[in-house]
């Protein structure tokens, strides 16, 4: 069992059902998770930003224990923009009014979205191993797509990966954190678990691929919409020094084109920080959400 010290309740947005745990006093921080995992991700570090923060970790919709709504004829209810009010919804309900955010991976997405949607209500926002969604797609060449083929996998048409993923789930699992890790042993056996059970049952399953097939249609068009529109908040940018976006991209000039306040750097890790890197990473969300 992992996060055991948090408080869990269950808040339905206008959306879905969010799961949500919380801990701490302080300012409040938001955690997002990445795919295919669950707030379960955060769990080496969590406990030790409630010492700063009141934390609030959450599974997006579609992942852990959260609700798996259909996904609309344009994949519209996993666009980044339903997953962010999902989330602002929540902080609501937990009576924050104004707070810090930070996301890894399709969490990292949301996080984006909700720092331009949401303006008012983010403080400050980190965002953990990405480069702007638009700016993936639009650079994508051969070594992108080898590296980053669950992109164009995830999403065909239903359900072709949801069949293929389902025949094995906890291989294909194994095998996609495996190989974006670079750090072994970095996944403990109790959150390892928790992925397992939560992405295992087809419904999550579905819901994950309709996540990514939003990025690839009605995202884009959100992310095309609002080019001249740039997050306004500090925002903090890390990524894997061992990883795929960093070797890719000049990430801070990608993310200056899309924000007025970047910092950040790269951590010694593969894709999965808080867990490869977590006294990094800690260390670097301390430094910017207490200044």
């Amino acid at each position: 069992m992992v996060l055991e010290t948090f408080s869990q309740s269950r808040i339905d947005t206008q959306g879905a059902e969010i799961n949500v745990r919380t801990a701490g006093k302080g300012p409040p921080l938001l955690l997002l998770h990445g795919y295919p995992q669950t707030m379960a991700m955060w769990h080496k570090i969590a406990p030790r930003l409630a010492e700063h923060f009141s934390v609030v970790l959450t599974d997006l919709r579609g992942y852990g224990d959260s609700s798996t709504p259909p996904g609309g004829a344009r994949h519209e209810n996993y666009s980044k923009r339903a997953m962010a009010k999902d989330q602002v919804e929540v902080m609501t309900a937990l009576g924050h009014d104004r707070f810090f955010v930070a996301g890894h991976d399709r969490g990292a997405r949301v996080t984006h979205r909700m720092a331009l949607d949401h303006a008012d209500r983010v403080a400050k926002a980190a965002v953990l191993d990405i480069a702007p969604t638009l700016t993936m797609y639009e650079r994508t060449d051969m070594a992108f797509a080898a590296a980053y083929y669950h992109w164009f996998f995830l999403i065909q048409p239903a359900d072709l990966p949801e069949r293929m993923i389902g025949a094995d789930p906890d291989f294909y699992l194994e095998k996609k954190i495996g190989a974006w890790s670079k750090v072994d042993g970095c996944f403990s056996p109790g959150a390892l678990a928790e992925y397992k059970r939560c992405f295992g049952k087809p419904e999550t399953i579905h819901a994950t691929c309709e996540d990514y097939r939003a990025a690839a249609s009605i995202d884009l068009d959100h992310d095309r919409a609002d080019l001249n529109l740039k997050v306004a908040c500090p925002l903090l940018v890390l990524w894997g020094e061992k990883g795929v976006v960093g070797r890719s991209y000049d990430v801070l000039e990608v993310w200056r084109a899309r924000a007025t306040d970047v910092r950040g750097g790269p951590v010694p890790s593969g894709h999965f920080l808080p867990e490869e890197a977590p006294e990094e990473t800690l260390t670097a969300l301390l430094a910017f959400f207490n200044a």
